[in-house]
């Protein structure tokens, strides 16, 4: 068992990193503004748990501009979906556990 809540991640713990690692699986790129539309948060605090994530290396950020509007998009890294995959790993585990 405790091996089990070992291997959650502590960068995943907080609700809206876990769900921001949650849109970007399913998607390729996603931009600021759809994934705070989606997430229901504000600028600041998206923005907060983005830059967490992106020092642990989880996701990348691209800017950019569009006409002369600029853009922010992000992404799951390589390392970021092995690690969320292992967090949900672990959840399930613990999940099933009799």
């Amino acid at each position: 068992m405790k091996d089990i809540i070992n291997n959650l991640n502590k960068v995943f713990d907080n609700r809206m990193r876990l769900g921001i690692m949650s849109v970007l699986l399913v998607n390729d790129w996603v931009e600021f503004k759809t994934m705070k539309e989606v997430m229901g948060a504000t600028d600041g605090n998206l923005a907060s748990h983005i830059k967490a994530l992106e020092k642990n290396e989880y996701i990348e950020v691209r800017k950019q501009f569009v006409g002369k509007k600029p853009q922010t998009s992000y992404r799951a890294t390589a390392a970021g979906r092995k690690a969320f995959n292992a967090h949900l790993e672990a959840l399930e585990k613990l999940l099933n556990m009799k």
